[in-house]
């Protein structure tokens, strides 16, 4: 989607960024600080990125009026409106954007209510970027299991729901920040290809960002599950092609963890803080 106007007012009034090509996202949370940590992690993993941040209820349902985001990082403790009281409102208006819980409220009663109110997702404060990222890393893979699904049969009906009750918990063996629904995902596609595979057609299968993918192709190469080769062409640096080995990663029927004791690769990010200016590797 597209933003393309500014919403402006009080403290917490959205600001805007024009986007193509992307998951929309609008973060909603009345402290203007952790909602610029939120903002720094979401931009860090691609294809997302935000383009709107709210501070008030009545703030969001406006901000999703105009800039119809793809998802909604939903704070539920905001000062007019109970978070919760946000989402029916926006169904009532027909707006159809998918909405991810990300607050400290710990209640059993509040977080069944969000899972009746059909949230993909429910994060608690505080949290590091990891956490934030496997989340959604698995929901841009299920929303591309949405977006491209052909339905013939329960087995194509099981497949695109595959991993939408999942917990984001990774499998031991797998790197900090990476998902067991993901690298299935991705195993999937090299198993099948024909012949080699790119990280950009890896992403195009799978519907994951085309960095995500070769995050995954990186580690199984590293496990020594995938074989890589370089195709030059006429300029710019030569791609990275993968081959399936046919060596088992431990995702599959076999069981176990998928390269226990292997080191990550120098690709892959470290667990730890965001670097840099764009935040803090805790939020709050």
């Amino acid at each position: 989607m597209t933003g393309t106007g500014a919403l402006s007012g009080t403290a917490g009034a959205i600001d805007v960024i024009d986007t193509t090509d992307v998951i929309d996202v609008l973060v909603v949370d009345d402290d203007f600080m952790v909602a610029r940590v939120h903002r720094a992690f979401v931009e860090r993993v691609e294809p997302f990125r935000v383009v709107g941040v709210a501070g008030t209820g009545e703030q969001a349902v406006a901000a999703v009026d105009e800039l119809r985001p793809d998802l909604v990082l939903l704070d539920l403790y905001l000062p007019d409106l109970f978070g919760l009281d946000v989402i029916p409102r926006l169904r009532a208006a027909g707006h159809d954007c998918d909405v991810m819980v990300i607050s400290a409220a710990r209640e059993a009663d509040t977080v069944r209510g969000a899972v009746r109110q059909g949230v993909v997702d429910y994060l608690l404060k505080p949290f590091e970027f990891d956490d934030l990222r496997v989340r959604l890393e698995r929901y841009a893979a299920q929303r591309g299991r949405l977006l491209g699904a052909v339905v013939r049969s329960q087995a194509d009906v099981d497949r695109v729901l595959a991993g939408a009750t999942a917990p984001p918990a990774p499998v031991p063996g797998l790197p900090k920040g990476m998902s067991v629904e993901t690298a299935e995902l991705v195993e999937r596609a090299l198993r099948d290809a024909d012949g080699t595979l790119s990280a950009s057609e890896c992403a195009a299968l799978t519907g994951v960002s085309r960095v995500s993918a070769r995050r995954y192709l990186e580690y199984f190469h590293t496990v020594g599950s995938a074989e890589v080769s370089l195709r030059y062409g006429v300029a710019g640096r030569p791609e990275r092609r993968y081959r399936f080995r046919g060596r088992p990663t431990g995702l599959g029927p076999a069981g176990g963890a998928p390269g226990e004791g292997a080191a990550p690769s120098r690709d892959l990010p470290q667990p730890g803080a965001v670097r840099g200016r764009r935040g803090h590797g805790r939020t709050g």
